[in-house]
Protein backbone atom coordinates (compact mmCIF):
# COMPACT_ATOMS: atom_id res chain seq x y z
CA UNK A 1 0.00 0.00 0.00
CA UNK A 2 1.31 3.44 -0.97
CA UNK A 3 1.50 5.87 1.91
CA UNK A 4 0.78 9.60 1.92
CA UNK A 5 4.46 10.44 1.45
CA UNK A 6 4.68 8.06 -1.50
CA UNK A 7 1.65 9.68 -3.14
CA UNK A 8 3.17 13.13 -2.58
CA UNK A 9 6.46 12.08 -4.22
CA UNK A 10 4.55 10.49 -7.12
CA UNK A 11 2.51 13.68 -7.61
CA UNK A 12 5.64 15.85 -7.54
CA UNK A 13 7.28 13.68 -10.19
CA UNK A 14 4.15 13.79 -12.35
CA UNK A 15 3.76 17.56 -12.13
CA UNK A 16 7.47 17.90 -12.89
CA UNK A 17 6.81 16.18 -16.21
CA UNK A 18 3.78 18.33 -17.03
CA UNK A 19 4.81 21.71 -15.61
CA UNK A 20 8.14 23.42 -16.31
CA UNK A 21 10.68 23.16 -13.51
CA UNK A 22 12.23 26.49 -14.39
CA UNK A 23 12.22 29.34 -16.87
CA UNK A 24 14.01 28.34 -20.04
CA UNK A 25 15.95 31.60 -20.06
CA UNK A 26 16.97 32.44 -16.50
CA UNK A 27 15.96 29.43 -14.41
CA UNK A 28 13.19 31.08 -12.40
CA UNK A 29 11.06 28.34 -10.86
CA UNK A 30 7.72 27.11 -12.19
CA UNK A 31 7.29 29.14 -15.32
CA UNK A 32 7.76 28.34 -18.99
CA UNK A 33 9.24 31.76 -19.67
CA UNK A 34 9.37 34.59 -17.17
CA UNK A 35 8.29 38.12 -18.23
CA UNK A 36 11.87 39.39 -18.50
CA UNK A 37 12.98 36.52 -20.74
CA UNK A 38 9.79 36.77 -22.79
CA UNK A 39 10.59 40.45 -23.38
CA UNK A 40 14.14 39.58 -24.44
CA UNK A 41 12.75 37.07 -26.95
CA UNK A 42 9.98 39.15 -28.47
CA UNK A 43 10.17 42.64 -27.04
CA UNK A 44 11.76 44.33 -30.05
CA UNK A 45 10.70 44.61 -33.67
CA UNK A 46 12.22 41.96 -35.98
CA UNK A 47 14.97 43.28 -38.23
CA UNK A 48 16.83 42.34 -41.38
CA UNK A 49 20.08 40.52 -40.57
CA UNK A 50 23.09 39.74 -42.75
CA UNK A 51 25.87 37.30 -41.85
CA UNK A 52 29.38 38.43 -42.71
CA UNK A 53 30.51 37.11 -45.11
CA UNK A 54 27.10 36.69 -46.71
CA UNK A 55 26.87 33.36 -48.57
CA UNK A 56 25.84 33.35 -52.24
CA UNK A 57 22.14 32.77 -52.79
CA UNK A 58 21.09 33.74 -49.27
CA UNK A 59 17.57 35.22 -49.33
CA UNK A 60 16.53 38.22 -47.26
CA UNK A 61 16.58 37.08 -43.62
CA UNK A 62 14.68 38.66 -40.72
CA UNK A 63 15.32 37.76 -37.09
CA UNK A 64 13.23 38.44 -34.00
CA UNK A 65 15.99 38.60 -31.37
CA UNK A 66 19.71 38.71 -30.75
CA UNK A 67 21.30 35.34 -30.00
CA UNK A 68 22.75 36.10 -26.58
CA UNK A 69 22.12 35.57 -22.88
CA UNK A 70 18.49 34.60 -22.15
CA UNK A 71 17.55 34.10 -25.82
CA UNK A 72 20.45 31.71 -26.32
CA UNK A 73 19.44 29.81 -23.18
CA UNK A 74 15.83 29.51 -24.36
CA UNK A 75 16.80 28.16 -27.79
CA UNK A 76 19.21 25.64 -26.29
CA UNK A 77 16.65 24.53 -23.72
CA UNK A 78 14.11 23.86 -26.46
CA UNK A 79 16.52 22.25 -28.91
CA UNK A 80 18.87 20.25 -26.70
CA UNK A 81 17.05 19.73 -23.40
CA UNK A 82 13.57 18.96 -24.71
CA UNK A 83 11.79 21.93 -23.12
CA UNK A 84 8.95 21.58 -25.62
CA UNK A 85 6.68 24.07 -23.86
CA UNK A 86 9.02 26.77 -25.14
CA UNK A 87 7.89 26.10 -28.71
CA UNK A 88 4.92 28.44 -28.34
CA UNK A 89 6.81 31.60 -27.27
CA UNK A 90 9.54 30.78 -29.80
CA UNK A 91 6.86 30.37 -32.45
CA UNK A 92 5.37 33.74 -31.55
CA UNK A 93 8.78 35.38 -32.00
CA UNK A 94 9.26 33.61 -35.33
CA UNK A 95 5.80 34.69 -36.47
CA UNK A 96 6.81 38.31 -35.93
CA UNK A 97 9.90 37.84 -38.10
CA UNK A 98 7.79 36.22 -40.84
CA UNK A 99 5.27 39.08 -40.69
CA UNK A 100 7.91 41.79 -41.08
CA UNK A 101 9.93 39.78 -43.60
CA UNK A 102 6.93 39.53 -45.91
CA UNK A 103 6.50 43.28 -45.81
CA UNK A 104 3.33 43.26 -43.75
CA UNK A 105 4.60 46.09 -41.55
CA UNK A 106 4.62 46.06 -37.78
CA UNK A 107 1.39 44.12 -37.40
CA UNK A 108 -1.09 46.91 -37.97
CA UNK A 109 -4.22 45.95 -39.91
CA UNK A 110 -5.04 42.61 -41.51
CA UNK A 111 -2.44 40.77 -43.62
CA UNK A 112 -2.69 40.96 -47.41
CA UNK A 113 -4.40 38.08 -49.21
CA UNK A 114 -2.38 35.16 -50.50
CA UNK A 115 -1.12 31.85 -49.18
CA UNK A 116 2.17 31.58 -47.29
CA UNK A 117 4.17 28.39 -46.86
CA UNK A 118 6.59 28.11 -43.93
CA UNK A 119 9.34 25.69 -44.98
CA UNK A 120 11.49 24.62 -42.01
CA UNK A 121 15.17 23.87 -42.53
CA UNK A 122 15.42 20.22 -41.47
CA UNK A 123 17.74 18.89 -38.82
CA UNK A 124 19.91 15.89 -39.63
CA UNK A 125 18.01 12.61 -39.07
CA UNK A 126 20.50 11.49 -36.43
CA UNK A 127 20.02 14.77 -34.55
CA UNK A 128 16.23 14.37 -34.65
CA UNK A 129 16.56 10.85 -33.24
CA UNK A 130 18.90 12.00 -30.48
CA UNK A 131 16.71 14.97 -29.49
CA UNK A 132 13.39 13.24 -29.98
CA UNK A 133 12.03 16.14 -32.05
CA UNK A 134 12.84 18.50 -34.92
CA UNK A 135 13.16 21.97 -33.32
CA UNK A 136 12.68 24.08 -36.46
CA UNK A 137 9.60 22.17 -37.52
CA UNK A 138 8.03 22.40 -34.07
CA UNK A 139 8.64 26.15 -33.89
CA UNK A 140 7.31 26.58 -37.44
CA UNK A 141 4.05 24.86 -36.48
CA UNK A 142 3.69 27.18 -33.49
CA UNK A 143 4.43 30.23 -35.69
CA UNK A 144 1.85 29.13 -38.27
CA UNK A 145 -0.77 28.97 -35.52
CA UNK A 146 0.10 32.49 -34.38
CA UNK A 147 -0.12 33.84 -37.93
CA UNK A 148 -3.45 32.13 -38.61
CA UNK A 149 -4.88 33.64 -35.45
CA UNK A 150 -3.82 37.02 -36.83
CA UNK A 151 -5.80 36.34 -40.01
CA UNK A 152 -3.06 35.13 -42.37
CA UNK A 153 -3.41 32.10 -44.64
CA UNK A 154 -0.39 30.07 -43.55
CA UNK A 155 0.63 26.45 -43.38
CA UNK A 156 3.83 24.51 -42.77
CA UNK A 157 5.32 22.64 -45.72
CA UNK A 158 8.05 20.34 -44.38
CA UNK A 159 9.25 19.38 -47.87
CA UNK A 160 13.03 19.61 -47.42
CA UNK A 161 15.14 16.54 -46.64
CA UNK A 162 18.85 15.83 -46.35
CA UNK A 163 19.99 13.64 -49.22
CA UNK A 164 23.47 12.93 -47.87
CA UNK A 165 25.22 12.85 -44.53
CA UNK A 166 26.83 16.13 -43.49
CA UNK A 167 29.47 16.78 -40.86
CA UNK A 168 28.66 18.44 -37.55
CA UNK A 169 28.61 22.19 -38.23
CA UNK A 170 29.97 23.20 -34.83
CA UNK A 171 33.58 24.31 -35.09
CA UNK A 172 33.39 24.98 -38.84
CA UNK A 173 33.97 28.46 -40.23
CA UNK A 174 31.66 30.06 -42.78
CA UNK A 175 33.53 28.71 -45.83
CA UNK A 176 33.70 25.19 -44.37
CA UNK A 177 29.99 25.28 -43.57
CA UNK A 178 29.14 26.24 -47.13
CA UNK A 179 31.31 23.42 -48.50
CA UNK A 180 29.83 20.97 -45.99
CA UNK A 181 26.25 21.76 -46.99
CA UNK A 182 26.45 22.31 -50.75
CA UNK A 183 23.97 19.99 -52.44
CA UNK A 184 22.95 18.45 -49.10
CA UNK A 185 19.24 19.30 -49.24
CA UNK A 186 16.53 18.31 -51.68
CA UNK A 187 12.78 18.72 -52.01
CA UNK A 188 10.82 15.50 -51.52
CA UNK A 189 8.90 14.04 -54.49
CA UNK A 190 5.75 16.06 -54.98
CA UNK A 191 7.09 18.87 -52.83
CA UNK A 192 7.65 21.26 -55.73
CA UNK A 193 3.95 21.26 -56.50
CA UNK A 194 3.28 22.17 -52.86
CA UNK A 195 5.82 24.99 -53.07
CA UNK A 196 4.01 26.44 -56.07
CA UNK A 197 0.92 26.89 -53.89
CA UNK A 198 2.04 29.99 -52.03
CA UNK A 199 4.82 32.40 -51.14
CA UNK A 200 7.69 30.46 -49.60
CA UNK A 201 9.35 31.54 -46.35
CA UNK A 202 12.27 29.45 -45.12
CA UNK A 203 12.26 29.26 -41.32
CA UNK A 204 14.77 28.14 -38.71
CA UNK A 205 15.46 28.75 -35.05
CA UNK A 206 18.86 30.37 -35.63
CA UNK A 207 21.05 31.81 -38.37
CA UNK A 208 24.81 32.11 -37.86
CA UNK A 209 26.79 31.94 -41.11
CA UNK A 210 23.67 31.58 -43.28
CA UNK A 211 24.98 28.40 -44.92
CA UNK A 212 21.94 26.28 -44.01
CA UNK A 213 19.46 28.87 -45.26
CA UNK A 214 21.44 29.41 -48.47
CA UNK A 215 21.43 25.66 -49.19
CA UNK A 216 17.72 25.41 -48.38
CA UNK A 217 17.05 28.32 -50.73
CA UNK A 218 19.04 26.61 -53.49
CA UNK A 219 17.04 23.40 -53.11
CA UNK A 220 13.70 25.25 -53.13
CA UNK A 221 14.67 27.41 -56.12
CA UNK A 222 15.80 24.37 -58.10
CA UNK A 223 12.58 22.47 -57.38
CA UNK A 224 10.30 25.40 -58.18
CA UNK A 225 12.28 26.20 -61.33
CA UNK A 226 11.91 22.62 -62.56
CA UNK A 227 8.18 22.64 -61.82
CA UNK A 228 7.60 25.91 -63.67
CA UNK A 229 9.79 24.88 -66.60
CA UNK A 230 7.80 21.66 -66.93
CA UNK A 231 4.60 23.72 -66.99
CA UNK A 232 6.03 26.09 -69.62
CA UNK A 233 5.26 29.10 -67.42
CA UNK A 234 8.68 30.59 -66.80
CA UNK A 235 12.22 30.82 -68.09
CA UNK A 236 15.04 30.58 -65.59
CA UNK A 237 18.65 31.72 -65.47
CA UNK A 238 21.36 30.85 -62.96
CA UNK A 239 22.86 33.63 -60.83
CA UNK A 240 24.94 33.52 -57.65
CA UNK A 241 24.52 29.74 -57.48
CA UNK A 242 20.74 30.14 -57.23
CA UNK A 243 17.95 30.37 -59.73
CA UNK A 244 16.60 33.84 -60.48
CA UNK A 245 13.23 34.17 -62.14
CA UNK A 246 13.01 35.75 -65.56
CA UNK A 247 9.32 35.78 -66.34
CA UNK A 248 8.12 35.05 -69.87
CA UNK A 249 4.87 36.11 -71.42
CA UNK A 250 3.17 32.71 -71.20
CA UNK A 251 1.29 31.80 -68.05
CA UNK A 252 -1.45 29.39 -67.23
CA UNK A 253 -4.87 30.88 -66.69
CA UNK A 254 -5.15 32.18 -63.16
CA UNK A 255 -1.40 31.84 -62.55
CA UNK A 256 -0.12 35.22 -63.79
CA UNK A 257 2.60 36.83 -61.72
CA UNK A 258 2.47 40.45 -60.65
CA UNK A 259 5.97 41.66 -59.90
CA UNK A 260 6.29 43.98 -56.93
CA UNK A 261 9.52 45.58 -55.83
CA UNK A 262 11.33 44.43 -52.74
CA UNK A 263 12.45 47.01 -50.26
CA UNK A 264 14.95 47.16 -47.47
CA UNK A 265 13.42 45.73 -44.33
CA UNK A 266 10.96 43.48 -46.14
CA UNK A 267 10.48 41.29 -49.15
CA UNK A 268 7.55 43.36 -50.41
CA UNK A 269 3.89 42.46 -50.59
CA UNK A 270 3.05 38.86 -51.33
CA UNK A 271 1.68 38.53 -54.87
CA UNK A 272 -2.01 37.68 -55.11
CA UNK A 273 -2.81 34.07 -55.85
CA UNK A 274 -0.83 30.84 -55.50
CA UNK A 275 2.25 31.75 -57.49
CA UNK A 276 4.97 30.08 -55.41
CA UNK A 277 7.33 33.06 -55.46
CA UNK A 278 7.99 35.85 -53.01
CA UNK A 279 7.59 39.43 -54.12
CA UNK A 280 10.52 40.98 -55.94
CA UNK A 281 11.14 37.92 -58.12
CA UNK A 282 12.90 35.68 -55.58
CA UNK A 283 11.36 32.34 -54.73
CA UNK A 284 12.02 32.65 -51.00
CA UNK A 285 12.63 34.91 -48.09
CA UNK A 286 13.64 33.66 -44.66
CA UNK A 287 12.79 34.23 -41.00
CA UNK A 288 14.51 33.02 -37.85
CA UNK A 289 14.02 33.42 -34.13
CA UNK A 290 17.54 34.69 -33.47
CA UNK A 291 20.78 35.83 -35.07
CA UNK A 292 24.18 36.88 -33.68
CA UNK A 293 24.24 40.47 -32.43
CA UNK A 294 26.80 41.61 -35.01
CA UNK A 295 24.56 40.51 -37.89
CA UNK A 296 21.98 43.07 -36.70
CA UNK A 297 24.52 45.85 -36.97
CA UNK A 298 25.41 45.25 -40.62
CA UNK A 299 23.38 47.60 -42.81
CA UNK A 300 24.98 47.63 -46.20
CA UNK A 301 23.27 47.82 -49.60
Amino acid sequence: MVGVEGVRRWWQELTGLVLPAECGGCGRARTVLCPACRAALGGTAPRRVRPLPEPPGLPAVHAAARYADEVRAVLLAHKERGALALARPLGAALAGAVWVGLGWGEGEGPPPPGHVLLVPVPSAPQAVRARGHDPARRIALAAAGELRRAGASVRVAAVLRQRRVVADQSGLNSRQRLENLVGALTVVPGGARVLCGGSVVLVDDLVTTGASLAEAARAVRAAVAAEWRAAGDVMWTERDEGAAAVYGGVTREGRGVRRSGAREGGAGRVPAGPVGVAAGGDVVCAAVVAAPPDSFEINRN
